[in-house]
Order: C-alpha cells, then sequence, then structure tokens
C-alpha cells in the first residue's frame, strides 16, 4: 500500500474493524516513513454489477464515481465523508441486492437522489441538477417547487418559490 502523503510503499496497521455490515475491513494504517495516517477499506471483490447508461454503453459499476458525485453536491454543506461513505455502502447494498447483473444508471441516480433529499436539500437540488441535466431556468424551479410541497422532516410546509 502506497502512502498517499510521500509514496512510500511500507506501513503498519494501526487499527482494523469490521465496516458495512461485515462486508468490509476498514484499516487505519501509519507510514514508517512520514508518519501520516491514512485508512483503507478492503470490499468483498465479487462479479460486478454493470450500469447501463443513458446512451446504451455499459461498464462496471464504480462506487468512486458516486462517492464523488455525493462529495461535489455535498461541497460545503455541513456533511461529513463518513456519511457520504455510509449513503454509498447503503445504496450499494440496495443494488446488489435488487440487481444480479445489470441497473440502469436511472436507477443508482433515483437513489441518489432520495438520499440526499433526506440529508441535505441544497445537496439534493446541486445534484439532481446536473443528473436531470435542467435546460433551463424552468426546470430548476419546478424541481424546487416539488421539493417546497413535499412536507419537511418534523416540520411545516416551507414557503417561497410560488
Amino acid at each position: 500500500m502506497l502512502c498517499p502523503y510521500c509514496g512510500h510503499a511500507e506501513d503498519k496497521v494501526v487499527d482494523s474493524r469490521s465496516s458495512d455490515n461485515n462486508r468490509a475491513i476498514r484499516r487505519r494504517r501509519e507510514c514508517l516513513r512520514c508518519g501520516k495516517r491514512f485508512t483503507t477499506y478492503e470490499h468483498i471483490e465479487d462479479m460486478g454489477l454493470l450500469v447501463i447508461k443513458s446512451d446504451g454503453r455499459r461498464e462496471a459499476f464504480d462506487r468512486g464515481k458516486m462517492l464523488s458525485g455525493l462529495v461535489k453536491a455535498c461541497n460545503k454543506r455541513p456533511v461529513g465523508m463518513e456519511v457520504l461513505e455510509s449513503i454509498v455502502d447503503d445504496i450499494e447494498r440496495i443494488l446488489h441486492k435488487t440487481f444480479d447483473k445489470e441497473v440502469s444508471s436511472n436507477e443508482i441516480g433515483e437513489l441518489v437522489m432520495s438520499h440526499l433529499q433526506q440529508l441535505d436539500e441544497v445537496a439534493y437540488v446541486r445534484f439532481a441538477s446536473v443528473y436531470r441535466q435542467f435546460k433551463d431556468i424552468n426546470q430548476f424551479v419546478s424541481e424546487l417547487r416539488e421539493l417546497l410541497d413535499k412536507p419537511a422532516k418534523g416540520a411545516k410546509k416551507k414557503s417561497g418559490i410560488h
């Protein structure tokens, strides 16, 4: 394992524990050269799920792409990386339970949006604007109206755009 800070190939494992309902192992490592710590995850490699893109292409499911999209949507929002990794774990678990070999990118996008809507409305709208490829401000406003019309978590309906 190469240290992400200095590139040295030797490290020691400081802590190991189960993660993702015993489907992965989280390891805290310390570089033997620079002394910095970093985390690695070991996941079971199974026959991967293929994602059917909107143009019909198929590519291997990549949890890193999903995490990257979540990180961008939650940029400068009060959402920690552990929460985002937990969302990715949950969606990946749902996908493997629900789909045998292939899943459409639309299914994945809707799952991500569902999780973001419950987590952070700003991140949800950011993700939706890219995922749904809003062509103009009217589509954006329409999405905001839908969001505002849904009952907030334990609160009354919010007012705003009408």
